[in-house]
């Protein structure tokens, strides 16, 4: 006889474990069927293990720099090996910490991989080394089963990854001995911030980009000083080139690259990392034979978890863009919430933030200064540069921008777009300010702290209406 629960969700990454987490909260008896470890790819090969990672690059980065700032430091260097180690432990301690949260909230671990065999029924093949005395294979039901199983990195024909010369992100964070150089393909969240890490850490970088523009979501001013930012630091950029092929050596990779012109180029590097984007794990559920509606590798449903066949549910990668951690997290609870009868609605993915956590860092909301143009919007643009900012200065960290973009006759702030120092912690700013249709003039009228980064967003709103007083 199947166990009966009420929710259960597959996957335990963040979306999985949070909806599960609230599903419990609202009295529902829940489960969690993961095959392979809590957390997810965000926690275990993602979003977590390479902040640590780009920590400590940048620490090594200011070791580097220690005189900048009337310090010495001598015979500067590090061990590849412990920084990986850090970075795994990092991941490894919250992994963990998911587990004890699962626990505390009485919600069971199923351990393996899900099947549906009918709408509301599972069969769970068991995972090789479950923990001791866990759940694992086995019949299971419940009256609602939400799909949260994520997405792996998205191969391209011909150049699919063979975890030796050709990395993804899984190989990238992991090296068993730092390349003396690296080719990076794709130069989206991602691809950056391996350039990035390689690059600090003393790499030879090269990124290829098929479009124009590096960083292809983030508003085009950005983008073109975070380029001017890579560059500087040593980073090779060709963007409206192609890599078309490649020639395998043993202990190095030949890259075929076309420009935009048409022009071939070969570089030979010692590794490359894929680094195209995502693709939803939507294979081998059983979906399909449901009939649930699938469309270009996405799960299709209304913007609260609900997909066209009842009792199942979709959220994160899977029920598709923007492929963020914090998206799958919120769609998890609207789509229990929704379960539950509470007043919910479908989120505002314009007001949903970015962030990329290279040197410098990028960080934005909302719409572009490009794309509120495109949707007719007569705008009002402000910009604040982190030269004119005295904790900015104070820090060593005079290269970056603020940009707010408002509507003229509104004062809706429609979006804001940031590069330099530590803006991935200022972003929240303006998503509260956003949430909370907050106009220009409330943001003017807002007290900010001296001295802090913080004061840059208040000059970029004071500058779109011709008010700012340090630039």
């Amino acid at each position: 006889m199947a166990d009966t629960y009420d929710i259960i969700v597959i996957g335990g990454g963040p979306g999985g474990y949070v909806a599960a987490i609230r599903a419990a909260q609202l009295g529902f008896k829940t489960a969690v069927v993961e095959k392979s470890h809590l957390g997810g790819i965000c926690l275990n090969w993602g979003c977590i293990p390479t902040k640590a990672l780009l920590r400590s690059a940048e620490i090594y980065h200011y070791m580097e720099h220690a005189k900048d700032y009337g310090l010495s430091a001598e015979k500067i260097g590090f061990d590849a090996a412990a920084v990986v180690k850090r970075s795994r432990g990092v991941s490894s301690q919250l992994a963990t910490g998911v587990g004890f949260l699962l626990n505390k909230n009485k919600v069971d671990v199923i351990w393996g991989k899900a099947t549906f065999t009918a709408p509301g029924k599972l069969k769970v093949e068991a995972a090789q080394n479950p923990p001791k005395n866990a759940k694992g294979g086995g019949d299971y039901s419940a009256k609602h089963i939400i799909v949260a199983t994520g997405a792996r990195p998205r191969a391209l024909p011909g150049l699919e990854p063979d975890k030796k010369l050709i990395w993804t992100y899984f190989e990238a964070m992991v090296p068993e001995k730092m390349p003396k150089s690296l080719l990076v393909m794709g130069s989206g969240a991602i691809g950056i911030e391996f350039a990035s890490f390689y690059r600090t850490m003393g790499v030879d970088v090269t990124v290829v980009e098929v479009l124009p523009q590096i960083l292809p979501v983030e508003d085009e001013e950005i983008a073109a000083i975070a380029r001017k930012r890579f560059e500087k630091l040593g980073m090779k950029i060709m963007s409206g080139a192609k890599v078309s092929g490649v020639t395998k050596h043993a202990d190095s990779i030949t890259a075929h690259i076309e420009d935009a012109k048409g022009a071939k180029h070969d570089i030979t590097v010692d590794r490359m990392i894929s680094a195209v984007g995502v693709v939803g794990n939507v294979e081998g559920l059983g979906l399909e034979a449901m009939g649930v509606k699938i469309e270009r590798g996405i799960v299709v449903t209304d913007g609260l978890g609900r997909t066209n066949v009842p009792g199942v549910y979709a959220i994160g990668d899977i029920a598709g863009p923007p492929m963020l951690a914090h998206k799958a997290e919120h769609e998890g609870v609207i789509c229990v919430e929704t379960i539950k009868g509470l007043h919910t609605h479908p989120m505002d993915k314009n007001k949903i933030p970015g962030c990329t956590y290279c040197t410098p860092q990028i960080a934005s909301v909302g719409l572009t200064e490009k794309k509120a143009k495109e949707a007719g919007r007569e705008i009002k643009v402000g910009r604040f540069p982190f030269i004119g900012n005295g904790k900015a200065i104070a820090l060593g960290e005079p290269d970056g921008l603020v940009k707010t973009i408002f509507d003229a006759k509104t004062g809706e702030l429609l979006g804001a777009h940031m590069v330099g120092a530590e803006v991935t912690e200022l972003i929240q700013g303006f998503v509260i300010a956003m949430n909370l249709e907050t106009t220009e003039e409330e943001l003017i009228h807002a007290v900010f702290p001296h001295p802090t980064l913080s004061e840059m967003m208040h000059e970029s709103v004071m500058a779109a209406y011709g008010r700012a007083i340090h630039v």
